[in-house]
């Protein structure tokens, strides 16, 4: 179907906004607006707050505040309609305002994405159904770049794994529905893993609903597939736990590893980057005397990361072991251009450079931030605690033996270093090896417990639940199927076999060039996701067999270039990962339809245009799986290959929010 220029990440951002507008219209006058934290930063993606200023919204206010006041007659509430615990709070906070103000109030709730049978039971038992008028604000991807869709659930990783809960799920298949419904069927839908097989099946029963209910004419080109787009490749975060648990080494990886994104923003000391320019101008005419070190070590200052920023989009997925080089290049050609202006003579000359002197004043201030940033980050990574915790997650990806690096692990517990690392570096054992050996995972029990906490009986019960640290068994062994034994002809594995895929797909490249990377190992300084090398599997088909010399797959090459996006060959291989491998081919319903459609927008229709494939990631994806989906991308446009990658997922996770979600806050020794 033919479309404008318009991107889908451009789509969801206006679609976003103008539905949210079109509800506050629906509100006459002033009003104050509720929301919680994450929304409250999620709304600054797509409306700032002056835009919401015009329609209306006087206050905002926090509901984990509890201090919305009664200054207006309408009061708005924005909240995600699947938390029963924020139901119930804006429950017993509208009965407070209907108790404590004099003046009668008219209450709005917009359940965002929407509207449940859960909310409305707790609406009503709290006696305020029919006291509220409610509507849905149907709010699902977040663009958090032209490449990166995201439904921002902060609890998708815990929902899914540990409570079961398969609300991500259905929230992921309804923002893919919308892309349907804008773009046509995705041709072909490929995946790995059972929570994709899952999101894959509720795609094709939420097709065969539209079908059915679409019987006008002018639906004709919603019940087609795409020509747009070539295809969806779903990964259950689940098949490949090992690349989240691992530190990632890109600069805006670390970024996310020591101080945190959130919704594109992070919130830097400003003893490390400084005030934002107009807080130094307010600083500096209240007060001539500079505030203490302590003072400026507790203020925050909130940066945005974004390709809004051009130098931060040119360092973001590099190594971050060359950061430092590339931001001296950029200082030294602003050094440059402003001696320039010395040497302009004629008033065209000078009328150049007054026209450049914005950006590079912003550029110059950008560089800042990002040279200060870099330097701190530099003094994390440069410690003997970080060398030593990198030192052991390589020795665990590349198949050295794991009691090896026990001893460095007891010692980094005695010198109290984070439960954080130490965590995740016996779950990335646990993930690679298949569980730990009995004794040792009792061992490191009794360690965590005296140096951190009995708290942590739930932590490490947690953590077992979800399959992230176990001790190992021969039933575990018998989990880990290799190809040509029986277990391999099964549909799927219930374990991903980390010893033989090391080999088989190459996750391990010893030669990594930073400077001038060749394979996505770079973003690991050695090692693969393999989450990216599965998606390799079905997009670079001919390089993976090259890289990894495969004759398994080099036996079935004759047939890559006649094959379409598909896992062929590399079946076998990926049979020793974890959860069922499906590829499904979405074909036209009515065949009639199809043809009435060739005739009426032509038969040549996306004939030498570019295609996107879509990559969904079930759990989360990490920014360093990002930056190598990102190289990827480099190399087909490189190749002359006419496709482009668009990345949607349910959020953008770490090591470090996986463990936090799992770690247990009470101490029970008060």
């Amino acid at each position: 179907m033919a479309l404008g220029p318009v991107s889908e990440a451009d789509h969801v951002r206006d679609k976003a906004r103008k539905d949210l507008l079109n509800l506050l219209e629906g509100v006459r006058g002033k009003k104050n607006l509720v929301t919680n934290r994450a929304l409250a930063s999620t709304i600054g993606l797509f409306a700032k707050f002056s835009l919401l200023q015009e329609y209306g919204i006087d206050k905002v206010f926090l509901l984990e505040n509890g201090n919305t006041d009664s200054s207006q007659h309408n009061i708005v509430y924005l909240l995600p309609g699947e938390k029963t615990a924020e139901i119930q709070a804006t429950a017993a906070q509208i009965k407070s305002l209907q108790r404590g103000s004099l003046a009668q109030h008219e209450f709005f709730i917009f359940w965002t994405p929407r509207r449940t049978l859960v909310s409305n039971i707790i609406l009503e038992e709290e006696g305020v159904l029919g006291d509220v008028n409610i509507s849905e604000f149907p709010l699902y991807f977040l663009q958090l770049e032209q490449d990166l869709l995201s439904l921002e659930l902060e609890n998708a990783f815990i929902d899914l794994y540990l409570h079961k809960d398969p609300t991500p799920i259905l929230l992921a298949s309804k923002a893919l529905m919308l892309i349907q419904k804008r773009h046509g069927f995705f041709p072909k839908i490929l995946g790995k893993g059972d929570y994709a097989r899952q999101l894959a099946n509720l795609l094709l029963r939420q097709r065969k609903e539209l079908d059915a209910e679409e019987t006008s004419s002018s639906s004709l080109q919603g019940i087609m597939p795409s020509t747009s787009i070539e295809s969806l490749i779903i990964i259950d975060r689940d098949v490949d736990l090992a690349t989240p648990l691992m530190t990632q080494l890109t600069y805006e990886g670390l970024i996310e590893e020591f101080i945190g994104i959130q919704h594109n923003q992070a919130e830097v000391d400003t003893s490390v980057i400084g005030a934002a320019p107009g807080e130094q101008q307010q600083a500096q005419s209240s007060s001539t005397a500079s505030p203490s070190p302590n003072a400026r070590q507790g203020m925050k200052r909130k940066v945005q990361f974004d390709s809004s920023d051009t130098l931060f989009s040119q360092i973001r997925d590099t190594n971050f072991a060359i950061v430092g080089s590339l931001l001296n290049k950029v200082a030294r050609r602003l050094q440059s251009d402003y001696q320039n202006r010395h040497q302009s003579q004629s008033i065209n000359e000078l009328r150049d450079f007054v026209n450049k002197l914005p950006s590079l004043k912003q550029e110059h201030s950008s560089l800042g931030i990002h040279t200060n940033l870099a330097k701190e980050i530099s003094t994390q990574t440069d410690t003997e605690m970080f060398r030593r915790s990198l030192g052991i997650q390589q020795g665990f990806t590349q198949g050295d033996e794991p009691t090896d690096q026990h001893d460095s692990i007891e010692e980094m517990i005695s010198r109290d270093v984070s439960l954080h690392t130490i965590l995740r570096l016996l779950c990335l054992e646990s993930t690679v090896s298949g569980g730990l050996r009995t004794r040792d995972l009792d061992l490191f029990r009794r360690l965590i417990l005296h140096a951190y906490g009995y708290q942590h009986l739930l932590t490490l019960d947690t953590l077992e639940k979800m399959e992230l640290l176990q001790p190992r068994s021969s039933v575990n062994a018998s989990l880990l199927p290799l190809p040509g034994t029986s277990a391999s002809s099964s549909a799927s594995s219930t374990k991903t076999n980390y010893a033989y895929l090391r080999k088989a797909l190459r996750l391990i490249v010893n030669e990594v060039d930073e400077q001038k990377p060749d394979d996505i190992a770079y973003v690991y300084s050695g090692y693969a996701p393999l989450s990216i090398r599965i998606i390799q599997c079905a997009l670079q088909k001919q390089y993976l067999i090259n890289l990894t010399q495969s004759r398994q797959a080099a036996s079935s090459a004759g047939a890559v270039s006649a094959v379409t996006t598909t896992f062929h060959p590399f079946d076998e291989i990926l049979k020793s990962v974890k959860g069922p491998t499906f590829s499904i081919t979405q074909k036209a319903g009515d065949e009639k339809a199809a043809k009435a459609r060739q005739a009426l927008y032509g038969s040549g229709q996306g004939h030498g245009r570019e295609k996107t494939v879509y990559i969904m990631f079930v759990g989360g994806v990490t920014f360093t799986e990002i930056a190598a989906l990102r190289f990827i991308g480099k190399q087909m446009e490189e190749r002359g290959e006419r496709r482009k990658i668009v990345i949607c997922t349910t959020g953008v996770i770490s090591g470090n929010k996986i463990v936090n979600q799992t770690i247990e806050k009470a101490d029970f020794t008060k």
